[in-house]
Formats: C-alpha cells, sequence, structure tokens
C-alpha cells in the first residue's frame, strides 16, 4: 500500500490549487481527492456555553486532513466522555481546499524505462490540506466553566497530532459567535 509523503514536503504554504468548476473545460484540477474529516462542527449546536476556548496558530502552514481528523476524533473522544453529548460545542475552523499534488518517482530494477524524471513533473492529486495562517483559530471549544481544564486538556494534546505549534486561548465569549475580542486581534508579545 502507498504511504503519505512525509509532510515536510507540503508544509510551506503556497498559492491554493483549487480550481473547480461545474464546466469541464473550466476544471484545471482532475479529480479532486476527498475529505478524510467526517463532521466540522460536534456537540450542542443550539444550546450557548460561556466559555470558548480556541487553538491558534503560530506560525503560517498547511495541515493535512488526515491530521485533522485526528485531532477531531482525540478531542470529541475526550470532551463526550467528561461532559456528555449535549455537554460542549466543538468546531474545526479550517477547511481543506487545498488540493496536494505528488510526481511519483519510480525506483528499484527498470525505474529508468518506467520514470519520466523531472519532464511533465506536475504530478496527481493524492490529498487536500487546510491553509493556516500566522494567528488563525484551528479549532474551537465551547464549554462550562466546570468543563474547563477538561477542554484545555483535550486542545493540548489535539496540538500534537497537528505540525507546528500552537497555543490554547480562554475567551469569555460565548462559543460560536463571530465577536473578536481584543485579545484575539493581536498575537500575545510571547509569540511574536
Amino acid at each position: 500500500m502507498a504511504r503519505d509523503r512525509k509532510f515536510v514536503a507540503y508544509r510551506r504554504l503556497e498559492r491554493p490549487y483549487t480550481r473547480k468548476s461545474k464546466y469541464r473545460r473550466y476544471q484545471y484540477v482532475r479529480g479532486t481527492p476527498h475529505s478524510k474529516i467526517v463532521r466540522f462542527v460536534m456537540g450542542s449546536r443550539t444550546k450557548s456555553f460561556p466559555i470558548s476556548v480556541k487553538l491558534v496558530s503560530k506560525t503560517d502552514l498547511q495541515i493535512r486532513h488526515s491530521s485533522l481528523e485526528a485531532a477531531r476524533m482525540s478531542a470529541n473522544r475526550r470532551l463526550e466522555k467528561a461532559a456528555g453529548k449535549q455537554g460542549y460545542f466543538f468546531r474545526i475552523h479550517k477547511f481543506p481546499h487545498h488540493i496536494l499534488r505528488e510526481n511519483p518517482l519510480a525506483s528499484g530494477a527498470g525505474a529508468d524505462r518506467l520514470s519520466t524524471g523531472m519532464k511533465k513533473s506536475f504530478g496527481k492529486a493524492v490529498g487536500v490540506a487546510a491553509q493556516v495562517r500566522r494567528g488563525d483559530v484551528v479549532i474551537e471549544i465551547g464549554c462550562e466553566e466546570k468543563h474547563l481544564e477538561v477542554a484545555k486538556r483535550a486542545l493540548n494534546i489535539v496540538s500534537s497530532k497537528l505540525p507546528n505549534g500552537y497555543y490554547v486561548m480562554v475567551d469569555r465569549v460565548p462559543a460560536g459567535s463571530n465577536e473578536v475580542t481584543q485579545t484575539h486581534k493581536r498575537l500575545p508579545k510571547v509569540y511574536e
């Protein structure tokens, strides 16, 4: 079975490769791989939670869809066990639009007859990734005061499943609201 390339090959931000159209002649992306992320919003969608805990990126990078799904499963399992199915709100803010390409190079005996080398090296679509800028919220959890430590712990574990560095930010703004607090407009001095 073919394995994924190490993500260091895709980590740097580049121009998004996403051109999809309902008209075939304008569709430059041939065959878009499906995202592994099952759900972007979980928990209680109707209930309002007083505390919002956010996972914020320290750097510009791309996150592969499989990493986001692993992070979602890990956090959801912890939150569901502690707060119950309706005791929290969970949202992945970033959607994997960018299509990752790979130019497969053959190696081994007789590879010189199969491989084209760097001629026509555009590559085939192998996966999708979300593009994240420094200071962007990647994941948000809404919870009650009593579940605050569980939410913080869940996001710390999630950050180990995602590439590069993140920090956890606690906001007293209801989760899911579009209100931006003063603390989120700029990164803390520690990360500048």
